[in-house]
């Protein structure tokens, strides 16, 4: 009775959440098993979108936004690749980072550089919702970090109004 109350307090997420979690899901999949584009979307296209997620559902998702957003990454990844490394600590490089932060700066990163109708602030948040999905506090505030750093480079103008 428990597990019930639990799944319908969890809120569903907008379709677009539930399409940058499906984005960031499949950019993962395709990093780890290095599984093919075309296998990817379909799987996600038909039958992903929508399942259980940890504590509740996720919700339908945008899919032309997910989409997007997977496809821009592998489009741009040779730009965005080089905007995160330098973005990180000395030291650091994004192949040093777990895979599912690596798929997760990469896809805010893509929409930074890509779509200017999604404000910074919203790109930052919606990719810390994300990744609360997935981690704890402390990789919260390096994810918010890095793309706060990329979003005063990437947009600067945003912040200054």
């Amino acid at each position: 009775m428990s597990q019930q109350v639990k799944k319908s307090s969890v809120p569903v997420l907008s379709a677009r959440t539930a399409a940058r979690l499906g984005a960031v899901q499949a950019l993962y999949q395709m990093d780890v098993v290095q599984a093919p584009l075309a296998d990817v979307l379909a799987e996600f296209g038909s039958w992903r979108l929508g399942n259980d997620f940890d504590d509740g559902q996720c919700g339908p998702a945008d899919f032309p936004f997910l989409r997007d957003i997977v496809t821009g990454v592998l489009r741009e990844q040779l730009r965005i690749d080089p905007l995160i490394n330098s973005a990180l600590a000395e030291g650091w490089t994004l192949n040093r980072l777990d895979s599912t932060l690596r798929a997760i700066v990469r896809a805010a990163t893509y929409e930074l550089i890509a779509r200017p109708d999604v404000p910074v602030r919203v790109v930052i948040n919606e990719y810390l919702q994300v990744t609360n999905a997935f981690f704890g506090d402390d990789e919260r505030r390096f994810v918010n970090g890095v793309l706060d750093r990329l979003g005063r480079d990437i947009r600067a103008g945003e912040f200054s109004a």
